[in-house]
């Protein structure tokens, strides 16, 4: 049943997607795991596009509106949308974020983790930022409940982001997502006026929080992708697939 602000997946769509969402994390931890100083972002990308392909998918991201890597590879102060190249070389203490799209059999999956490169102690900022990011996914992901609205979601982030004090990115929104990349509805980090959709079984939502040490506020580079924080802050964004059921929401891209 498709309607005009959100997307409820067929049984058969359903599988597809679960089974996209379960290789996208699986793809995720693997690549995460790759993660090294010393490496170049263009060599994490390349490991990654062969991780995508040994689980059977493809990279959805390449090629997507012109994207031209096969993941989102955001380094420190990056958001989102950062591109591989040959420049920036990891170093110990980096925040790597690792955006992940697979398409495998019709369904799509999209999920991401921020890591620290060389496994090296951080300050407490850092700590509070990456701890506040995962529970504030966390605190999404439970609020996802048949019967209750988007706006839920947005509220349940938005309250763990303050409660850690972190910015807020407000320029962009997670999403619907199942067997297109993006589809209905959007579903932000923060509080909006319109309380959305209600949540249904068989919609299928990305909860994904971008937070930042300092301001929310973001600009993006001349390339027409990569986002960055305006005061140059760190930046950490963790993602979820998530299906809305008639009690606990399903997350899609946990890996069991």
């Amino acid at each position: 049943m498709i309607r005009r602000d959100f997307i409820a997946h067929t049984p058969d769509e359903i599988d597809r997607i679960r089974a996209a969402a379960q290789a996208a994390a699986q793809a995720r931890e693997q690549i995460a795991d790759l993660v090294q100083p010393g490496m170049t972002t263009r060599q994490l990308d390349e490991m990654a596009g062969a991780v995508i392909h040994a689980l059977g998918g493809t990279p959805t991201f390449l090629g997507y509106g012109g994207f031209p890597r096969n993941i989102c590879i955001s380094v420190n102060d990056v958001v989102v949308h950062g591109i591989a190249n040959d420049r920036t070389v990891i170093q110990p203490g980096d925040l790597i974020s690792v955006d992940v799209g697979v398409t495998l059999h019709g369904g799509i999956g999209d999920t991401a983790k921020t890591v620290i490169a060389g496994g090296v102690s951080v300050s407490k900022a850092i700590e509070r930022l990456m701890a506040g990011t995962q529970s504030a996914l966390e605190a999404g992901i439970r609020a996802a409940r048949g019967g209750f609205h988007v706006r839920d979601i947005s509220a349940a982030v938005e309250k763990e982001a303050n409660a850690h004090k972190l910015g807020i990115v407000r320029d962009l929104v997670g999403h619907g997502c199942g067997v297109k990349l993006h589809e209905p509805p959007e579903v932000p980090n923060f509080v909006t006026r319109n309380p959305g959709p209600k949540l249904v079984p068989g919609m299928v939502l990305c909860i994904e929080p971008m937070l930042n040490l300092g301001t929310g506020k973001v600009y993006v580079e001349p390339d027409q992708w990569t986002v960055r924080t305006a005061d140059g802050k760190a930046s950490a964004h963790f993602e979820h697939m998530v299906l809305i059921t008639e009690n606990q929401p399903e997350v899609l891209t946990r890996v069991f």
